[in-house]
Order: structure tokens, then C-alpha cells, then sequence
């Protein structure tokens, strides 16, 4: 009987299978899409052909990976509960709404909700430049119970974005201070400079913090900002229309240690 196992993964709407041993490591991928089994050694070909047959649907090819790069290598050999690429909008949101539901008759909007429902909004919006060469994490857990929201690397660079629900809601910014409407001012930019740090620090590369706000009805800048850009959900795409810095090459590879959770242990 095989000891290979099959890990389902969806990035994007996407289904990519897995085939791994028992010590996580992945030895092949099933692409439904173009129809391929990619194997990274031929040693194991029956074996990862015989645990794939229940989900492969028609004629399929067969072989090593198309020209892989360094760093499609190096995301392959992530074991799956080390790789944060699967990471859906809100992660964390999502996993604490699924261990402590809101009371059924909360008056209440949980703020949880609230926020999950930014973070998701702002993902459609980074979401939409993958096909501009980007690539976006949801949800990067930090040591000490923080987080990044989201984090863009393309040609353009790399992007730290904390999300903020802003729903039909005024919205000043006097640096650092961000007020909500009515709300007493709080001074979230240097949250956002923070994140942008530590990613700085963890990739060894520039990384410049942005502040997103999802559904506002009116952003008022009071002076220039330092560092940090403040962007609505609508306008995220200004992102990519910036001047080119990276590569291909090094996007790549920095989206390869980005994903990976021991790249954050440390920072």
C-alpha cells in the first residue's frame, strides 16, 4: 500500500493536488488546469500515479516540471503546514468567528465581522494584479499574536497593507493619527510602519507600509505622509502602475521565503 498522501490546495479559484510523503515533503503536483502531473523525481512514478487516479479526469501528461525555476523548487518542498500561500483573507478572523461564534441575538455587529469583511474587500482588489506578475499573502502570522494583513510583492516591490473597515465612514488622516468618523483618533500608522519593519526585516528587502481603506465615503490627507501610502479598496491598482524595481526572477523568490512560516519566526 502507498504511503503517499494527496493535499488538496485552491489559490485564486484554483486546485492544485499535492502528492506527498509522510515527513510532508512534496514529490509531484496534479495542475487540473493543464492537464499535468508534474514529478519531481521518476523513482515514485506508479506510486504518485496510483494515488492521483480518483482525481484525474481525462488524459493527462506526465514528466518533470515544465523549466522550473528556484524558487518553484524551493515552495515545493515547504511541508504543507508550513506554507501560508493557502492563507484565505482573514485567516485568523476566520479560525476565532469559527472557535467563539457571535451570540445568535448580539445586538451588535461583531467587529470581527467587520474586519473580515475589509480584509476580504482588499484582497479582491490585490487579487485582481496577479495578471501584472503579483503575488499576495493573506493573513502572515507574526510572533506575539500580530499579524500582516496582506503582503503584495511585484515589479513595483513589496507592499505591508493593513486594512481598515471604513464603510460609508469619514475618514481623516493626520500622521500618525487616523480618525473614523466620530471615533477619538488612534494613531494606526505607526502600526502600519511597524508591520512594514518587521517584514522589512524578515525578507532582508524594502518593504513599504500601506494603510487600505475599504468603502470609505471621504478621506481627508491634513499634511504629507511619511513613508506609508494611504489607499482606498477602488484604487489599489495604483500599486502597479508604479515605476518596475524587481525582476521576475526576484519576485519570485521572494514570494517563495515570504510563504514560508519560518521566515517570520524570528522577527
Amino acid at each position: 500500500m502507498s504511503s503517499l498522501r494527496v493535499v488538496p490546495t485552491w489559490r485564486h479559484g484554483q486546485e492544485r493536488l499535492y502528492v506527498c510523503l509522510t515527513d510532508g515533503r512534496n514529490i509531484a503536483w496534479y495542475d487540473r488546469e493543464a492537464a499535468r502531473v508534474n514529478l519531481l523525481s521518476d523513482e515514485r512514478r506508479d506510486d504518485v500515479l496510483e494515488v492521483l487516479g480518483p482525481f484525474l479526469t481525462g488524459p493527462v501528461t506526465v514528466g518533470p516540471p515544465p523549466v522550473p525555476t528556484p524558487a518553484e523548487l524551493a515552495r515545493l518542498t515547504l511541508h504543507p503546514d508550513d506554507d501560508l500561500a493557502p492563507n484565505r483573507p482573514g485567516e485568523a478572523l476566520l479560525i476565532a468567528l469559527d472557535r467563539d461564534p457571535v451570540p445568535p441575538r448580539r445586538l451588535r455587529t461583531d467587529p470581527r465581522r467587520r474586519a473580515l469583511t475589509a480584509e476580504q474587500t482588499v484582497a479582491e482588489a490585490l487579487d485582481r494584479l496577479d495578471g501584472a506578475g503579483w503575488h499576495t499573502l493573506h493573513s502572515i502570522p507574526l510572533p506575539g499574536g500580530a499579524r500582516i494583513h496582506h503582503l503584495a510583492i511585484g515589479p513595483a516591490g513589496l507592499f505591508a497593507i493593513h486594512t481598515l473597515y471604513a464603510r460609508k465612514q469619514r475618514i481623516r488622516v493626520a500622521d500618525p493619527m487616523v480618525t473614523i468618523g466620530r471615533r477619538e483618533p488612534h494613531p494606526l500608522l505607526r502600526r502600519v510602519r511597524a508591520d512594514a519593519d518587521r517584514a522589512s526585516y524578515a525578507l532582508t528587502a524594502e518593504v513599504h507600509p500601506v494603510l487600505a481603506l475599504a468603502g470609505p465615503a471621504d478621506v481627508s490627507v491634513t499634511a504629507p505622509l511619511r513613508e506609508v501610502r494611504v489607499l482606498q479598496d477602488t484604487n489599489l491598482g495604483k500599486l502597479a502602475r508604479q515605476g518596475g524595481v524587481l525582476k521576475p526572477a526576484d519576485v519570485e523568490a521572494l514570494h517563495a521565503m515570504a510563504r514560508d512560516r519560518n521566515t517570520w519566526t524570528r522577527v
